[in-house]
Parts: C-alpha cells; structure tokens; sequence
C-alpha cells in the first residue's frame, strides 16, 4: 500500500508545473530515486547535485560552512537551488529549491546526534526543520528510508501536493525547529535587490513557450511603448523558437537601485497588456548572459557599438574579445535593430565586428523594424 500510496505523490508532483533543483549531502538519496524512476520526471527534476565530500560541500557553497551538517548549511543549499532552479527552469514555470543535509548511522559509531536538517525555497515561501532520529533505533537503509520519505512529503507540500503516506517517524524521533516564512511581493524584491535571489518573473503572458530558449528585450520601460512591442515582435520572428519577454534590472550601473514602488509602477504597464517581464539585478550583459544562458538579447545598434567598443573594457581590445567570447560560449546572441547614433540612424552592418564574434549578433533589417523614438524623447515630450 505504502509503495502505491508514494508512486500517486509522486505522479502528482511530476503533474504538477514545479520545477527543481535539490542540493541533497549525507543522506535522503532514495528519494532521488523515487522520482527518478516514475515517469515524468523530466517535468520535475532540473538537477540533482549530491556534494558528499567537504570539498564539494565548499565548492557549492563557496565558503567553508560553520557546520556541514545543520541547519544553516540546509537553508544556504535550498537558496542556492532556487537560484540554480530560475536559471535553468522553463519561462514561467514555478520553481523549487531543495537543501538536505544530514549525518545517518554509518561504519562507526557516532558520538553525536543521528540527524537531518531539510529546506525548501520557492518564491514566496521558505521551509525548514530538523529532525533527530532515536539513535540505535535503525540501520542505514532504514535511516536512508526515513530521511527520504520525509523530504519526498516536503517537496510534495512545496508543489502544493498532498501526501498520504507514512514517513515512519517513530515517537522517539524528534521533529524539532520547524519554521515556516512566507515572503509577498515586497519582500521577494527586497531580496532581488539585496542579491539573494538572481531575479523574478512576473509571467503575465498567456503565450506557451515555443522551446526553452528566450527572447529577452532589456530596457528601463520608462515608459513602456510601441516601439518596445514592435521590436520584440520583430526579433521574435527572426529568431523563431523562443519564449518572448522583457528585462528590467532593478541595478542600473551608473544610478542608484530602483526602489520597490518604481519596479512595480513599471511592472503594472506589462500587467496591463499581458507581457512577461522579468526583473533582474545584473545590469550588464556578460553577467545577464551567466542568468540567462542560450537567450537572444534583443538590443540596438547604440548598445551594439558599444558592446564592441574596448573603451568600456578599461580600453582592452582583447578583454573586450574575452568579455563577449563568455557570453558566446552560454550560447547567448544578440538580435540587433537599428537605431539612431550620434543623431545618424545606423544599422548593424555600420560598425565592425570582430570576426570571432560576428555570429553572434543578427541584424533587424530595416524594412523589418525602424522607429526612432525613445523613452527619454517620450518623457521630454510629456514634460517629466
């Protein structure tokens, strides 16, 4: 029964449009298995990263944690793979990350506490609890079984999945320090601005992803207006398979962050229309490149001249090479309109791009895409 009873949870949970990145150390991997071996997981699972030795534990976290197993280090895991989990999840889709550490019943002995400590993370909630289990009680496999079937009905309720069956927690085991924060809107802006999450995305957009690639428009948005829409439009066409959508950072390089009441005045105009956007804290590209690897940046021919100019690259021609080369190698390109520099209207072909680098930018013919208006003329025009 118990066996059917895990099997439905976990079909529910590959029905369900979660998807996620767990970060598992020391114990729990017969929930890996779990869902691994039910069909659908693909739906679920983006990665699974098991960092058994310290080494691998530092890597991930890069630091040396305080404790490897407790529930601090469960927590920084959890976070890192809800970050790993926006980056590598389909536009839109809800994610998931997953921390587990713990110290089971081993070869030897153990002095202290058989224990583990489990977090999840997804936009608007953080999870956590450790549980001590009655020392002597289990073996390993048994211990492997509890600990697994515990983080398999966490990640069930995190997919807002009920889950039926018996963890088989004894009532000498201790279900200790469980917490439970939620985060609204403010909050998850406050974190993106703070840097502890990488971005958010507000998918107002009914349009079904055509592929896992997207399409990204970067700007201010201040205002919103047509020739945004059009040029997206325009680039989506070229381009072909992709998910359409638009970026705004909330850290621009040269002012200072936007506030919480700025990023949503400016997210209510994609509301509006029904436009994904996503807000982002990276103002630059080689860094929106590591967010967002295998997209296609839809840019202009002033970003593009500059893109290429080594004068942002503290004068290195040859940074400049490495710089792009980096954003070549996530797979990214550029789609680039044409656009008005130094008061003349210059197209992609107008400049000289490095042959390394040449398929990487894809022009907008003209005849496909010319507005020459911006944001600053419209806000000049309005007298703001």
């Amino acid at each position: 029964m118990t066996d059917a009873c895990i099997r439905a949870v976990v079909e529910s949970i590959h029905s369900s449009p979660t998807q996620a990145v767990l970060y598992l150390s020391g114990g729990a991997s017969l929930a890996l298995g779990l869902l691994m071996s039910v069909p659908g997981a693909s739906n679920t699972v983006l990665e699974a990263v098991v960092p058994y030795s310290r080494m691998s534990m530092i890597q991930l976290l890069t630091k040396i944690p305080a404790k490897y197993c407790s529930q601090q280090t469960a927590d920084e895991m959890a976070l890192l793979a809800y970050n790993r989990a926006l980056k590598l999840s389909s536009p839109g889709s809800p994610v998931l990350g997953v921390g587990f550490t713990g110290s089971l019943a081993t070869t030897r002995p153990k002095q202290g506490d058989h224990r583990f400590h489990l977090s999840t993370r997804t936009s608007d909630r953080h999870w956590a609890s450790t549980v001590t289990l009655s020392k002597g009680l289990r073996s390993r496999d048994q211990e492997e079984k509890v600990s697994s079937y515990f983080l398999l009905k966490a990640i069930a309720n995190a997919c807002k999945v009920s889950s039926t069956f018996d963890s088989e927690l004894t009532e000498s085991d201790v279900v200790a320090d469980e917490c439970e924060r939620f985060f609204d809107e403010d909050k998850e802006l406050e974190q993106l601005i703070n840097g502890q999450i990488c971005f958010k995305v507000y998918p107002f957009s009914s349009d079904k992803s055509n592929g896992d690639r997207k399409i990204i428009l970067p700007g201010s948005f201040n205002p919103l207006h047509d020739g945004h829409l059009k040029l997206l439009e325009a680039a989506t066409s070229i381009c072909g398979d992709g998910y359409p959508c638009f970026e705004l950072s909330a850290i621009n390089a040269d002012k200072p962050p936007l506030s919480i009441p700025q990023i949503k005045e400016r997210v209510m105009q994609f509301e509006k229309i029904g436009k994904t956007v996503i807000i982002s804290n990276q103002p630059y590209f080689y860094k929106k490149a590591e967010l967002f690897p295998g997209s296609a940046f839809v840019i202009g021919a002033d970003t593009a001249v500059r893109l290429i100019n080594p004068k942002y690259y503290d004068g290195s021609y040859d940074r400049m090479i490495e710089t792009l080369s980096g954003c070549k190698r996530t797979g990214c390109t550029f789609i680039v309109a044409g656009r008005k520099v130094d008061g003349t209207f210059k197209v992609l072909e107008d400049f000289d791009v490095p042959e390394v680098l040449k398929d990487m930018f894809v022009p907008i013919p003209a005849e496909r895409f010319r507005m020459d208006i911006s944001s600053t003329e419209i806000r000049r025009s309005c007298g703001l």
